[in-house]
């Protein structure tokens, strides 16, 4: 007992140690966003502003005026792609764990070959099909690329093979069909898993800084990280404003987490049984 008392000491302090170095980071960052510039720039590493002020924000959001636009677009292009990700990759995922058909078993190696292929070998082709179909500097243009995932199709699949039969028999006999079971039954019995992939996808699109740069160009159009990269220039860059507009950038992403926090354990553990 003494010896598994003290590992778990251990463990705690480890932990413990762990977290302070992760927030660290962070914490100075949210101080510096109410800093000003010249504080920042002079290298003193104080947590607590000598010249604490809202400016930061202000400025952002009202002298900056695509802050908000930015604002807007992260958030609808990262909930419409999160959306039709949880539909799509969840019917997929449904159906090759559960339906029966011509060319099931490639599919499935094909999409495990998809998880192999680095998202960058795919950016030129997905750049010259965009540009095909018009759709360089829209919102489509973003959605669709990301709107379904080959590890979560993957991730939803080892879910539903374990998700007991007998309840989907059981709709089957109360009269409901193939749709009908997977909305009504299955999908709301698929809460964990729903979660832990939302919180997975929304943070990939949410984050991403790459895919933007390459389809977009129109500054109206731009996201919250290609935004903040208009923050830096040649000879001189906010950190002032890029701390604040960092800190609203992170906010988003806390309350996703803190929303689905109580499924997300469940998720990654595949399991169907509750």
């Amino acid at each position: 007992m003494k010896k598994r008392s003290v590992g778990r000491n251990i463990l705690y302090v480890i932990l413990v140690g762990y977290a302070i170095i992760t927030l660290i980071p962070f914490l100075w960052a949210l101080s510096s966003s109410f800093k000003t510039l010249e504080e920042i720039v002079s290298g003193s590493m104080n947590f607590i502003p000598k010249d604490f002020t809202f400016d930061n924000y202000k400025t952002i959001f009202i002298e900056q005026e695509l802050f908000p636009r930015w604002l807007f677009n992260s958030v609808f292009i990262a909930s419409v792609a999160t959306a039709l990700n949880l539909i799509f990759n969840s019917m997929a995922g449904y159906a090759l764990a559960r339906l029966s058909f011509p060319g099931k078993n490639a599919l499935f190696v094909i999409i495990l070959a998809v998880l192999m292929i680095p998202a960058q070998v795919t950016m030129i082709p997905n750049y010259l099909i965009l540009k095909e179909l018009g759709w360089l500097n829209s919102y489509q243009g973003m959605i669709a690329p990301s709107m379904i995932n080959a590890t979560f199709i993957f991730m939803m699949r080892q879910f539903f093979i374990n998700f007991p039969k007998e309840l989907e028999e059981a709709a089957l006999i109360d009269g409901l069909n193939r749709f009908g079971i997977f909305f009504k039954v299955v999908l709301p019995l698929a809460r964990p898993a729903l979660a832990a992939q939302t919180i997975f996808v929304f943070m990939g699109i949410w984050n991403d800084f790459m895919r933007p740069l390459i389809v977009l160009s129109d500054p109206n159009l731009y996201t919250l990280p290609l935004g903040l990269n208009t923050f830096k220039g040649q000879y001189i860059s906010y950190w002032n404003y890029i701390m604040a507009a960092s800190m609203i950038f992170t906010l988003p992403v806390l309350l996703i987490y803190a929303f689905f926090n109580k499924y997300f354990i469940k998720g990654i553990s595949f399991t169907g049984g509750k």
